[in-house]
């Protein structure tokens, strides 16, 4: 969340922040009128006790009025504060001086390209085809046990998806990242401060005990030191996550069917990273992880581009993102596999996360995170960019110890 002091002397920034992230500005101006009545309440109730605490015994009378004003005020104040948190949490972060500003998708920005997209002398297969092809993948029995966007993977894309999550949890085990398994069900409150919710409520699914699936380990990863005070010399922390991630895909009606792009389980590898509260350093650390996830991409041999998001492209949270697109040849275009984002202090105030300067102040942390690899969705990217025209599919170099054979289906 923003600082409230930040919000009360900087109002139309945060509405004009709100506006280029399609979202209403009016929560900004009903948090103030909330605020400024709290803030009146407050003021009353302390002089009320202040009050109480000169009266005499013998001033009965005075007494009495005295309680029966805090009696009124006191409820008042707690709905105002019940109130005033809701909408504090309901304000969304502004996007950073170098985002386009944009509705959607269409705005986004290309800022690189990399790699050569393949050129086939044959019309090139779509990846459900193919895996059905060479029995690695049962959608029809996928939708009968576990419904719309369900999936079984079969024999070597078994091996190549866990083949490719041990490789990325390596990989970023080797940029000096510890790595972690996490909790998948999880409190509400740390949805909340992660800024999945109150945005993202419907498109997660909740459990018994008021519980809910992650639809990423960011949540457990950057919800791991809520309520603690770290040290200057403790950062950057750096965390790596590998966990299924559930989601409901609200809103997707009718995309991306018939293949494993789009569906409501999958695993990924995750990386999150709490730094200092500075602006250079959260944008250093941006960079950073978008350059080890590209390293991943290069050591697969798949064309990917970067894109700098818009601001109407953007989650509430977030201050800048790029996602990195893969090329999905039968689709000829590129589909975004991996996300990175930075979003300074919004999500460690509402997680309450500090660290203490060397200078001896208090001062929440940065945080930022970036998919690693998130499976089944990269591997509809490879099975597509290395089939061949008689149906089998070439095994990228670097995986072809996992799955024990370069070409599938020979």
């Amino acid at each position: 969340m923003l600082d409230i002091k930040f919000i009360r002397e900087n109002p139309e920034v945060v509405k004009a922040g709100a506006q280029k992230k399609q979202m209403d500005p009016s929560v900004v101006d009903q948090l103030l009128l909330i605020d400024e009545k709290r803030r009146d309440l407050i003021t009353r109730i302390e002089e009320l006790r202040s009050r109480r605490n000169k009266i005499t015994k013998e001033n009965r009378d005075e007494g009495l009025a005295v309680k029966e004003g805090l009696k009124k005020l006191e409820p008042e104040l707690e709905g105002a504060e019940t109130e005033f948190k809701r909408l504090l949490l309901s304000v969304p972060n502004f996007p950073a001086d170098d985002v386009p500003e944009g509705a959607g998708e269409a705005d986004n920005v290309v800022v690189k390209k990399v790699g050569e997209i393949p050129q086939f002398g044959f019309e090139p297969k779509d990846h459900a085809t193919l895996a059905k092809g060479l029995d690695l993948l049962d959608l029809t029995r996928g939708v009968k046990v576990g419904d719309f966007r369900s999936f079984f993977t079969k024999n070597e894309l078994v091996l190549l998806e866990y083949g490719l999550l041990d490789l990325a949890l390596r990989h970023i085990i080797s940029k000096g990242f510890t790595p972690m398994t996490v909790p998948w069900l999880v409190k509400p409150e740390f949805f909340y401060g992660t800024g999945y919710f109150p945005w993202g409520v419907e498109d997660h699914y909740g459990v018994q005990d008021g519980l809910n699936l992650v639809g990423t380990a960011e949540v457990s990863l950057t919800s791991y030191f809520a309520d603690e005070v770290l040290s200057e010399e403790d950062l950057p922390v750096k965390l790596a996550g590998i966990s299924p991630c559930f989601r409901r895909e609200i809103g997707s009606y009718g995309k991306d069917l018939g293949g494993i792009f789009r569906v409501h389980q999958f695993n990924k590898v995750e990386q999150v990273v709490l730094c200092k509260a500075d602006p250079a350093e959260s944008t250093a650390w941006h960079e950073k992880m978008l350059g080890f996830v590209e390293e991943l991409l290069q050591k697969l041999e798949l064309p990917y581009h970067v894109l700098l998001m818009c601001s109407g492209d953007m989650g509430a949270g977030q201050k800048k993102k790029y996602d990195v697109e893969t090329w999905f040849p039968a689709q000829n275009r590129y589909r975004e596999t991996h996300s990175d984002s930075y979003f300074w202090d919004f999500q460690a105030r509402r997680l309450n996360i500090r660290y203490k300067s060397r200078d001896g102040q208090m001062k929440f942390v940065h945080t930022l995170n970036n998919t690693v690899v998130a499976t089944p969705r990269i591997l509809g990217a490879i099975l597509e960019n290395y089939q061949n025209e008689d149906g089998t599919v070439r095994v990228p170099k670097v995986l072809q110890s996992y799955v024990g054979k370069d070409v599938i289906g020979r």
